[in-house]
């Protein structure tokens, strides 16, 4: 019998020496970075992770601002959005404690102009990890944050509307791709990428999204990118006519979405990135226990290696077992 098949979860779990190799220079990598995980109410984590906060606040009124002025004017205020809101969101996207600067972003009661920002910062996280080139970068943070631009264009009766849309409005909606491609694609001081993640940023790799139903080979990587984030903060946020998700629940989703509507290459990179920033974090299991993420694996992130007292849980072998809540502070 495979040594790491327990089926009892009072039965501790062996390590490889592989393994085992890995959590400590996984360990050793982050002390000398500086980025173990911080005990709760450290006050440098907190207060940066504050700032940050009310930095993306300014910027999601700034943003409504200016999707106002677009409605008005039709036209984009380039030169105040490079100036004024990517700075915030390429500042936000250093902050290393992941979890807990999207808990304090999604627990606002606002959602429109704040999805932008926080698409911004989630998708230049992820171009991060994929070590783009600075010049694709930024124009990654612009397409992301620019996503959605064409909404501007919808009326205000069906963008804000609180109830589930008809048929008609829903057709409508979706136009909202086209529209934003439409107005990014005379810019001649922006990529022709960015207009395209407007365009394309609902597509799916199974050729399922809108507005042209394009498969895997006719997306653009940054499209792909987008489209992560973009399902990754609507699926975490509360609106009107729906609640947030619990965390983990999200990531288990996306996990199950890696391979049909995303690119698996992306996503898994994404999930495991998260799920690493949680490293540390105390946790509670299916069978009520609670415990601390000690190690997340590469090939299969949600299903992470678990200290429960003084008993190591791999969650890969302990099928039964899964993270149903990642603990806030207060908790």
């Amino acid at each position: 019998m495979n040594k790491y098949s327990s089926t009892s979860r009072n039965q501790a779990t062996p390590l490889t020496i592989p393994e085992i190799d890995h959590l400590l220079a996984n360990i050793k990598t982050k002390k000398e970075h500086g980025t173990l995980p911080q005990k709760v109410g450290q006050p440098t984590a907190s207060l940066s992770i504050k700032e940050i906060t009310k930095k993306v606040d300014d910027a999601s009124k700034q943003m409504e601002e200016m999707f106002q002025h677009i409605k008005d004017k039709g036209k984009i205020p380039l030169s105040e959005i490079k100036e004024d809101i990517l700075p915030t969101i390429k500042q936000a996207a250093e902050i290393p404690h992941l979890y807990h600067l999207f808990y304090e972003l999604n627990s606002k009661d606002e959602y429109t102009y704040r999805h932008t920002i926080c698409v911004g910062i989630i998708a230049t996280l992820i171009g991060k990890w994929l070590k783009l080139h600075p010049n694709d970068l930024t124009n990654l943070t612009l397409g992301a944050t620019l996503h959605d631009i064409g909404k501007t264009k919808i009326p205000t009766e069906i963008l804000n509307k609180p109830g589930k849309l008809t048929k008609e409005e829903y057709s409508e909606m979706k136009l909202h791709t086209v529209y934003g491609y439409e107005l990014l694609k005379g810019i001649q001081t922006i990529n022709e990428r960015v207009a395209l993640v407007a365009l394309q940023h609902h597509e799916r790799e199974d050729g399922r999204g809108y507005p042209f139903g394009l498969k895997s080979h006719q997306i653009d990587a940054f499209s792909k990118i987008v489209s992560i984030a973009d399902v990754f903060h609507a699926m975490s946020s509360s609106r009107v006519y729906h609640q947030a998700s619990p965390f983990y629940l999200v990531m288990k989703q996306m996990q199950e979405d890696a391979f049909g509507k995303f690119d698996p290459n992306i996503m898994l990179i994404f999930l495991y990135k998260l799920m690493d920033s949680l490293t540390g974090k105390k946790v509670q299991l299916t069978d009520g226990s609670f415990g601390t993420i000690l190690m997340i694996h590469p090939y299969d992130p949600l299903r992470s290696l678990v200290k429960v007292n003084d008993q190591l849980i791999d969650l890969r072998y302990n099928r039964e077992l899964q993270i149903t809540q990642i603990l806030e502070e207060e908790d």
